[in-house]
C-alpha cells in the first residue's frame, strides 16, 4: 500500500444513495407483472407501501450496524492488512532463490509465487476495494482511508472510484447508465441488445479475465466512449481524456516497473531474475482470473434482474434498495474463502451497504436472507464453481440472438451478416 496523491476530483464513496428520498413526493406506480421484454417482474408482488417498509427495516439494520463499530472492527482490517504485507514480502524474499532447483523442481518458485498471488489478491480484493468504499474512514487513520488509498492495479484509484463507487452503486444494473453491466464488451442479459461483435464475446470473457486490470483501467478511463465520440467532443472534454490517459499510463508504468525491472533486477545476484519475472507474472494473471471470476458471480449469474432507465425515475430509497437486492448475487463458502472475495461473495449485502465494514457482511446475511424470503425475492446464491459455470454457459448463449418463435436464431445472424455487408458496400461508392 502506498498513499496517492492529493485528488482535486471528488472521489466521496457512496453509502445510502444521497439523491434519494425515504418517501416520493408523488404516489408510486404499482410495478407492472411483466418487463418490456416479456420476461416476468419478480417485484411485481410489491406494493409501493412494503417497498417503503422494505427501506425503513433496511435503515434500521444500517444504522445498527454502522452505530456498533468500534476496535473489534479497526482490528480486524489492521490485521488483514498485516498479514498482507508480512505474505507479500516473505514472499518476494523467496523468490530471490526462485532459480535454484531442487530434484528437477523450483520449490522456492512454487512457493513465493503462492504466496504472491495471495498477497495481491488480498490487496486488491479485502483491503484495496474496500478501503476506497469508505468503509474504513470512520477510524480517521489517514494510511486507511478512501481518499488516500492507491491499490496495486493498473487503474488509478481516482477513476476507479468515480467509475465503481459513484456511477456503478448509483445505477446497479440500469440498462444504458451502469457500465459495468458487461462492462461494454459482454451481452450478459436478454434484455441487451444483440449485435454481431456479440458472437466472439465468449473470446472477449476469458480475455477480459486474464487481462483484468488493465481491461478495467481501459474502462475506467471510458476508452471505448472516447474512441465513439471524439469526433463530436469539446477541446476542453479531449484535455480531461488526454489527462486521464496520462495517469492511467503513468500508473501502468509505475506497476510494471515493479513487477517486472526492479523485482527481478534485485534476483539477479541469486541468479532469479527470470524466475522472478515469471512468479510476478502468474501471481498478476492468477489475481486477474480470480477477480473477475468474483465479480462476474456477484453480478451475472441467473436470477440477476436489470432495470430500464424509465424504472428509475423518482426512485426512493426503498426502490434503490430493493434494486440492488435483485440485482446481486451471493458465493456460499467457508470464511476464509469470503476474505479472499473481499467479502464480495456477500455481494447482496455489499450493494445494499457498501460504506459497511466487509466483516459485517457475514452478521446481516441471514437477515437479509429472511427479509427477502418473507417478501417472496429471489435471493441468488450459490458456490463459486456453480455461480461462475452458469455465468460462463450465460456468455455463450446470450452470444446468439434471443429465440424468437417462427425463425431460427442462425437465420437472424445471416441477416445480420447481409445487412452488414451491404452497409459497407454502401460506404465504399
Amino acid at each position: 500500500m502506498t498513499l496517492a496523491p492529493e485528488r482535486h476530483a471528488s472521489t466521496k464513496p457512496q453509502g445510502i444513495n444521497p439523491r434519494l428520498r425515504v418517501q416520493s413526493d408523488t404516489p408510486r406506480p404499482q410495478r407492472p407483472a411483466l418487463k418490456k421484454s416479456g420476461r416476468p417482474n419478480p417485484a411485481a408482488h410489491l406494493t409501493p407501501e412494503q417497498i417503503e417498509g422494505i427501506g425503513h427495516e433496511l435503515d434500521a439494520l444500517r444504522k445498527e450496524v454502522m452505530d456498533s463499530r468500534g476496535e473489534r472492527d479497526a482490528a480486524y482490517i489492521r490485521k488483514v492488512i498485516k498479514t498482507q504485507r508480512y505474505l507479500e514480502m516473505g514472499s518476494r524474499a523467496v523468490l530471490l532463490f526462485s532459480g535454484v532447483k531442487v530434484k528437477g523442481i523450483r520449490p522456492a518458485w512454487w512457493l513465493g509465487t503462492a504466496g504472491l498471488s495471495v498477497a495481491k489478491i488480498l490487496e486488491n480484493m479485502e483491503i484495496g476495494h474496500n478501503v476506497m468504499h469508505g468503509q474504513w474512514d470512520w477510524m480517521r487513520d489517514p494510511k486507511i482511508h478512501s481518499t488516500a488509498w492507491e491499490w496495486d492495479n493498473a487503474s488509478p484509484a481516482s477513476q476507479w472510484k468515480h467509475s465503481h463507487n459513484e456511477i456503478h452503486h448509483t445505477f446497479t444494473n440500469v440498462l444504458g447508465r451502469d457500465n459495468d453491466l458487461g462492462y461494454g464488451i459482454l451481452r450478459v442479459d436478454e434484455d441487451q441488445k444483440w449485435t454481431l461483435f456479440s458472437l466472439f464475446q465468449p473470446i472477449w470473457h476469458v480475455g477480459n479475465a486474464l487481462l483484468f486490470e488493465y481491461s478495467i483501467a481501459a474502462y475506467d478511463l471510458e476508452l471505448g466512449k472516447y474512441v465513439a465520440t471524439k469526433n463530436r467532443m469539446t477541446d476542453e472534454q479531449k484535455a480531461e481524456f488526454r489527462a486521464n490517459r496520462s495517469e492511467v499510463l503513468q500508473k501502468i508504468k509505475r506497476q510494471a516497473t515493479k513487477d517486472y525491472l526492479v523485482h527481478p533486477a534485485m534476483s539477479a545476484v541469486t541468479g532469479s531474475a527470470r524466475t522472478t519475472l515469471t512468479a510476478n507474472l502468474v501471481a498478476n494473471l492468477v489475481r486477474n482470473v480470480w477477480t473477475n471470476t468474483v465479480i462476474i458471480c456477484g453480478h451475472f449469474p441467473p436470477g440477476i434482474s436489470t432495470f430500464e432507465k424509465t424504472s428509475i425515475e423518482g426512485e426512493t430509497r426503498g426502490e434503490w434498495y430493493l434494486r440492488q437486492m435483485l440485482g446481486s448475487g451471493n458465493i456460499s463458502g467457508s470464511k476464509a474463502m469470503h476474505v479472499m472475495t473481499g467479502n464480495l461473495s456477500h455481494q447482496i449485502e455489499h450493494h445494499l451497504f457498501p460504506d459497511m465494514p466487509s466483516n459485517r457482511y457475514a452478521q446481516i446475511a441471514p437477515r437479509i436472507q429472511d427479509l427477502m424470503e418473507r417478501h417472496e425475492l429471489p435471493y441468488v446464491t450459490g458456490s463459486l464453481w456453480k455461480q461462475a459455470a452458469s455465468v460462463y454457459w450465460k456468455v455463450v448463449e446470450l452470444s446468439l440472438p434471443n429465440k424468437v418463435e417462427g425463425r431460427r436464431r442462425r437465420d437472424i445472424v445471416r441477416l445480420e451478416l447481409k445487412k452488414a455487408q451491404q452497409k459497407r458496400r454502401r460506404a465504399r461508392r
